[in-house]
C-alpha cells in the first residue's frame, strides 16, 4: 500500500512555480494555459496534469493532491518521495528532533545557530535555525544531554537545505521522550 498525501496544510503550501519547474525538469510538456487559473501538462501522451496556479482557490489542495497522485503513478515512486522534492515552505510547523550541532555563539548577544535533526515529510533531515536567550540555553542543555526537543516556526527549503525561520516555543520534550 502506498501513502497518499491528504494533509491540506501541506498541499496548500506547495508552490505552483516549484511544481512547474519540477515538471519541466522531468520531461513534461506544457500543452495549454487556462488563463491565470491553471496549466495543463502532458508526459508522452500517457499522463496529464492540471496544475492549479492560485493557492487561494478552495479546491487548490485537492488539485495538488491529484498532481502528486499523477506524478507518483508516472514515476513509479511514492507521493512522499516526490513531495520531499516539491516542498519549499511550510509555515507554522512543529518540528520534533534532536539538537545535533551548535555553532559558535554570537559574541554580542546570547544566541547562535544550530542544526536539529528532525522529521520533515517522513524522513529525518538536518534543519538549520538560530535561537536566542532562554531558547538558546535550552538548546545547549538538550545538546549536552541528548534530549529530544520541539520547536515551532516557518520551515523553508533553500538549495536543498531546510531552515526553520522565526522559531518559537522551543522546549525540551517532557520525560525526554518523543511523542
Amino acid at each position: 500500500m502506498k501513502a497518499t498525501i491528504q494533509d491540506v496544510d501541506i498541499l496548500k503550501n506547495l508552490s505552483p512555480q516549484r511544481v512547474e519547474t519540477y515538471l519541466k525538469e522531468h520531461g513534461w510538456q506544457l500543452q495549454q494555459k487556462n488563463g491565470e487559473k491553471a496549466l495543463i501538462w502532458t508526459l508522452a501522451d500517457e499522463f496529464e496534469i492540471l496544475l492549479p496556479l492560485q493557492p487561494e482557490i478552495i479546491d487548490f489542495p485537492r488539485r495538488m493532491g491529484e498532481v502528486l497522485e499523477t506524478l507518483a503513478l508516472s514515476e513509479k515512486r511514492s507521493q512522499i518521495e516526490i513531495l520531499s522534492e516539491l516542498i519549499t515552505d511550510y509555515p507554522n510547523i512543529t518540528i520534533q528532533g534532536i539538537v545535533m550541532q551548535i555553532a559558535n555563539p554570537n559574541a554580542d548577544k546570547l544566541s547562535g545557530e544550530m542544526t536539529l535533526l528532525g522529521v520533515v515529510v517522513d524522513k529525518l533531515r538536518p534543519i538549520h535555525t538560530e535561537l536566542a536567550n532562554h531558547d538558546y540555553i535550552l538548546a545547549i542543555k538538550a545538546y549536552q544531554e541528548r534530549l529530544p526537543v520541539t520547536c515551532k516556526g516557518d520551515l523553508i527549503k533553500e538549495n536543498n537545505t531546510f531552515i526553520l525561520k522565526n522559531p518559537y516555543s522551543f522546549s525540551i520534550d517532557k520525560d525526554g521522550k518523543f511523542n
